[in-house]
């Protein structure tokens, strides 16, 4: 009876595993809540959503409100201060760099018409975030959100 328990339990064992391991490579994902318009704290934003979450593996948004819809738009200058500086390149090249390996730029859509822009203002490939698309990052049990 012992050794027909065990074995029973290690047929059980062998038909879950694959089940932990599909669950267990699945990288949780990122959502950055970008709210400043700060050059320099959003080039630090910018540069962990991409070269830290998005190139090891994670799906990753970020979220651009508050005073931050401001560093999206084709018409606005983005120097970037600090040790990013040397790099040579703006906000928007920044932000186009993290959408084309795959990240997601998500604008809000109040704070955007509070500031007096349109997507038609924004750089290429940003989206303009409804309800339903923020609610899809936020609420996913499988990402975690960081706030700048």
């Amino acid at each position: 009876m012992r050794f027909l328990i065990l074995k029973l339990m290690f047929v059980v064992a062998m038909l879950t595993a694959p089940l932990g391991a599909m669950a267990q490579d699945e990288k949780p994902g990122l959502f950055i809540n970008l709210t400043t318009d700060d050059t320099w704290a959003a080039a630090k934003a910018i540069m962990f959503a991409h070269e830290k979450s998005l190139k090891t593996g994670h799906k990753t948004a970020i979220w651009m409100n508050v005073r931050a819809v401001y560093l999206a738009d084709k018409k606005r200058p983005s120097h970037i201060h600090g040790l990013l500086a040397e790099s040579g390149t703006s906000i928007q090249g920044m932000l186009t760099a993290f959408m084309a390996d795959g990240g997601v730029v998500i604008m809000c859509q109040a704070c955007s018409q509070a500031a007096g822009l349109t997507e038609a203002d924004y750089i290429d490939g940003v989206q303009m975030g409804s309800f339903p698309v923020i609610e899809s990052w936020l609420f996913d049990p499988n990402v975690k959100t960081l706030s700048w």
